[in-house]
């Protein structure tokens, strides 16, 4: 194997990552799901259990440390997970939709969201199964918004429909995005408490077939876009079931991402997956509605809630606390420490995130900046994460290894230990060095998810060790020694090139 000299020209500048802003976004999304009084139809199936996030709730989480936390602890890990794909669960199918808010975008841009899309909508259909809606589903419409009075009475025949309508009443709507009335269930008004007359204020659409979740992509150039470098889409989910699982969701494409020749389809099949796998569960809004299967034969029935799942361990980092995710940090950690759950990211203090740690799980593909694709890992605690929702059969094959703190044990990326100059994985100062992956040239650095801990980041100036032509970009072969090649990596070194030879 070839291999690259270490050489650092002074005019290297790191690269900047790709910034999430799920969590400023979904909050303020009303998610809608069935009436509780809706008789459940051919179009969905579920249990009775209801969402309505309200954007000005606080979000529950234990400042007192929890007094019963190690019992909650003890009793996650004493679970076995015992669902398998033997009951006939089916690759999720997830229908895209391009709303007329779309349409203006250029030929090249559209054929670009479409390919980019297709990649990333395979990829996870091919990770998550689900119990498929059978005939065609059918989205439900916010009683909150067609209806100005619901009867209120429990005693009565029409508790909890709607009695009077809003006239104002026009649309269904999420993140600006019009949902078309084809993929809506009817509303109608109920005059009188006990009459099961009724007035129909809008017909049933005819629902979308073959459909298990229906992701409508615009694009658009928003304030958000343009708020701060980094941001290149954003995402929110709108409806759920009535066991809570996500049924349609939106993502929102910064126009300037299909811009040109720095357009990356990779990266952006990244992004879509990203934002995927927020819209379809990994969320702080909807980890209260996640189900403990772990004594069912089957996803999604027989199910219970697990209540609370995150916690605050003993440092102050807020963790998941479910049993396929504590195996999988125990695992990828090589500790049986029983507070290792999934680090959640700290930059909101004693808040839960829908992110992981930067610190800990640097290069997840959930992780609240991504880096470059190739450094990026649909990593097996993500997938962990989404088999605990209990809405789905997670294929965990499909987990990419996760290099980052691989077997490093329990106070790896703790922020007591993440200065010691002698890890493989963090750096101090602001030197140059290598990534940890060792296909990039990189500068020790810190941002704002890290809290001060520092790690070397790829830089910008041609500096891929797997790329020929920075053979000729950087010269290096001339008097470094260095050589480019698919089989390079970088390492230390203070060898040079004899002058003549």
């Amino acid at each position: 194997m070839r291999k690259i000299f270490l050489w650092l020209p002074l005019l290297c500048l790191p690269m900047a990552n790709q910034k999430c802003i799920f969590d400023d976004i979904q909050p303020w999304v009303r998610a809608v799901s069935p009436p509780p009084n809706q008789p459940t139809s051919p179009q969905h199936t579920g249990d009775n259990q209801t969402r309505n996030t309200n954007p000005k709730a606080p979000q529950r989480t234990d400042r007192d440390a929890s007094q019963n936390h190690q019992r909650i602890i003890r009793q996650i890990t004493a679970r076995t997970q015992t669902q398998s794909n033997s009951s006939g669960l089916l690759p999720i199918r997830i229908r895209t939709w391009i709303p007329q808010e779309s349409f203006a975008v250029s030929h090249v841009e559209r054929k670009r969201l479409e390919l980019a899309t297709s990649k990333a909508v395979k990829i996870v259909s091919d990770i998550l199964s689900v119990d498929r809606i059978p005939g065609r589903m059918l989205l439900s419409r916010d009683i909150n918004k067609f209806c100005k009075f619901i009867w209120k009475n429990a005693t009565v025949t029409n508790y909890n429909k709607c009695a009077r309508a809003n006239e104002h009443y026009r649309m269904e709507n999420c993140l600006d995005v019009t949902i078309p009335d084809d993929h809506l269930s009817g509303c109608s008004v109920y005059l009188h408490p006990n009459s099961p007359t009724m007035l129909v204020l809008r017909s049933e659409g005819r629902g979308l077939p073959d459909t298990d979740f229906v992701l409508y992509l615009h694009t658009r150039s928003t304030d958000k876009c343009h708020a701060e470098p980094g941001v290149l889409a954003y995402a929110a989910h709108c409806q759920t079931d009535r066991r809570g699982r996500p049924l349609a969701g939106v993502v929102v494409i910064c126009r300037s991402a299909f811009h040109g020749e720095s357009y990356s389809h990779s990266r952006m099949v990244q992004t879509i997956m990203h934002e995927l796998f927020h819209v379809l569960g990994f969320s702080k809004e909807l980890f209260d509605m996640w189900k403990d299967c772990s004594h069912s034969s089957r996803i999604g029935e027989d199910c219970v809630s697990h209540g609370q799942v995150t916690n605050i361990d003993g440092t102050g980092q807020v963790r998941i606390y479910t049993p396929s995710v504590i195996r999988a940090m125990q695992k990828h950690l090589g500790s049986s420490e029983e507070e290792l759950g999934g680090p959640l990211e700290n930059l909101a203090a004693n808040e839960p995130s829908s992110h992981w740690e930067a610190r800990v799980l640097q290069g997840s593909i959930m992780a609240a900046a991504l880096d470059r694709p190739e450094l990026v890992r649909v990593d097996p605690l993500t997938l962990a994460a989404l088999q605990d929702t209990g809405w789905y059969y997670v294929n965990q094959s499909a987990a990419q290894r996760m290099e980052w703190g691989e077997g490093q044990g329990s106070l790896f990326g703790s922020l007591a230990t993440c200065h010691d100059i002698s890890s493989t994985f963090f750096c101090a100062g602001s030197g140059l060095g290598c990534h940890y992956l060792h296909f990039h040239k990189g500068v020790c650095q810190s941002d704002q998810y890290l809290e001060g801990c520092r790690v070397y980041k790829p830089l910008t100036n041609e500096s891929e060790c797997s790329k020929e032509r920075n053979n000729k970009v950087n010269k290096a072969e001339e008097w470094s020694g260095e050589i480019y090649s698919p089989e390079s990596r970088c390492f230390f070194s203070n060898l040079s090139r004899e002058r003549g030879l």
